[in-house]
This record gives structure tokens, C-alpha cells and sequence, in this order.
């Protein structure tokens, strides 16, 4: 016998109230009206897609870091209010943040 079913045998008149259902998701990032800069360079001869222009908070810039590595299979950082990601992966980060909500521009190749 649950919980519910002993609140039932105390109170047979009472009919409980339904829950309100919260279809509204909250977005997964701070999101922001001015587009994200993706741009491609060589740093020592690699190749790195570095992000600029997201002015979020930490917590934030770190949650998108985290997760665009992981989608990846790559490796990247945080520094200087800028996200960097080791490869030239411009197409599947341009993708993966309009899929989020974010307008991205697209610099540079």
C-alpha cells in the first residue's frame, strides 16, 4: 500500500487536483540576440574552429565547451571569452548551435 492509496482511505471525498504539465522547455544555454563568430585558423600548424562573440556567463561558456567536445570526439578549451576546438568542424558546430537556438556567422572559407 502506497502513499496515495492511504491518503485515500483517510480522505475517500477528496479528489485530488490535477498537475499542471510543463511542456515549455528551458533552454539548454543562455541565449543571446548578436551571432556567435565561427572562424577557422592554423595555430602551430593546426587546424582549430575558434567561437567568439558568446557573452554568457562562465558556467555557460563552459556548458557549450562541454558539449561541443563531446559531439565531436575532439579536444578544446575555454580562454579569453572564446571557445576553441581542435579541428576544422565549422559545418557540425554551425549546425549543432542553430539547432539550439543560436545565430551563427560564419567567417572566413
Amino acid at each position: 500500500m502506497d502513499l496515495g492509496d492511504q491518503l485515500k482511505n483517510l480522505f475517500p471525498d477528496h479528489v485530488p487536483a490535477e498537475e499542471p504539465e510543463n511542456n515549455k522547455e528551458k533552454p539548454a544555454y543562455w541565449i543571446q540576440d548578436d551571432p556567435i563568430v565561427c572562424k577557422y585558423e592554423k595555430r602551430k600548424g593546426k587546424p582549430v574552429t575558434i567561437l567568439e562573440g558568446y557573452n554568457g556567463a562562465d558556467s555557460d561558456f563552459k556548458k557549450l565547451t562541454k558539449d561541443l567536445k563531446t559531439l565531436l570526439g575532439v579536444g578544446g578549451s575555454f580562454k579569453n571569452e572564446a571557445i576553441i576546438i581542435q579541428g576544422d568542424y565549422r559545418d557540425k558546430i554551425m549546425d549543432f548551435l542553430q539547432e539550439n537556438g543560436f545565430s551563427v556567422k560564419r567567417v572566413g572559407g
